[in-house]
């Protein structure tokens, strides 16, 4: 594993869903799965968390990064505390 992108911990990624405005529903008996729910960009999101996976792989990081609608490197961002890059903006103003 890459050590930019190492595998991130249950605790971890909850902290950073909790970072993107994500909130745990009520679990249901009888599953390991987690759902966290949250809006981005004005949609509705539901991830699925299942920590007995954890320390999650980067193909399961990918999948639940698409859930929230974020990109992954977004939740690595997040993971290691930094200010997510600019985008691009055209020379001279308006």
């Amino acid at each position: 594993m890459s050590g930019q992108h190492p595998p991130i911990s249950c605790a971890d990624f909850k902290a950073i869903l909790k970072q993107l405005g994500f909130s745990p529903r009520p679990k249901k008996s009888g599953t390991s799965h987690e759902d966290w729910v949250g809006n981005v960009g004005g949609r509705f999101r539901k991830v699925t968390v299942d920590c007995p996976k954890a320390p999650f792989s980067q193909d399961l990081i990918s999948s639940m990064a698409h859930q929230a609608g974020v990109t992954k490197k977004r939740i690595y961002e997040l993971y290691f505390g930094r200010e997510p890059e600019p985008s691009p903006s055209r020379e001279g103003g308006s």
